[in-house]
């Protein structure tokens, strides 16, 4: 299911905020050599991450799910002085793409990559310990990543979930991923200390 058209959303992204070189050169690589590049969150998601990142003055971040490194660089790009993003990669293979870019990019020293089950490294991190959480890996784990994002992220924070949406099959979910995310909707939505917005980005 497409909720805007294929020009229309790239009308939003001319008019939007532009990668630089590096994050266009990763996009570029993603796409020739991964099997499933959709999984790059894209120019529009990223921007909306930098941005969240920005009007909330957000220094420590946590990503679950890295893929080739696009959103976490996206957001270490605009972090303050002392900022850092802690993100969560299952995949070696990955973590040595991503860690290439990170080099490139010269932001070694704001990104720190946690390799194996992410269920696992998060038991590591204290409560209230992340100002921002952006959660995109298996959808499957998506209320379990709910429920350990509510205990990470400080009072006040801001956990965003990606591909909410999961083109329109969570309007009758049968498989187990539309089923965990649409679960996963239900759960921010019936959390009174929660301010839930569910918005149809791309």
């Amino acid at each position: 299911m497409n909720f805007i058209s294929e020009e229309l959303e790239n009308y939003c992204e001319e008019y939007s905020v532009s990668d630089d070189m590096i994050l266009k050169s990763l996009v570029d690589s993603t796409m020739k050599n991964e099997e499933l590049p959709h999984m790059l969150c894209g120019p529009l998601v990223g921007g909306l991450l930098q941005l969240l990142i920005q009007i909330s003055n957000s220094k420590n971040i946590l990503e679950i799910g890295m893929f080739t490194g696009y959103s976490a660089l996206k957001m270490a790009q605009v972090l303050p002085h002392g900022g850092i993003v802690h993100t969560c990669e299952l995949m070696k293979k990955h973590k040595q793409t991503a860690t290439k870019w990170f080099s490139k990019a010269g932001m070694l020293n704001k990104i720190q990559i946690h390799e194996g089950p992410a269920l696992n490294t998060l038991d590591n991190f204290q409560a209230g310990s992340f100002d921002m959480i952006f959660i995109d890996a298996d959808k499957a784990n998506y209320p379990n990543y709910y429920r350990r994002a509510n205990s990470l992220v400080k009072k006040g924070g801001i956990v965003v979930f990606d591909n909410m949406l999961w083109n329109g099959e969570v309007l009758d979910p049968k498989d187990e991923d539309s089923l965990a995310i649409k679960e996963t909707a239900m759960l921010i939505k019936k959390n009174n200390r929660l301010t839930p917005v569910l918005l149809p980005v791309r």
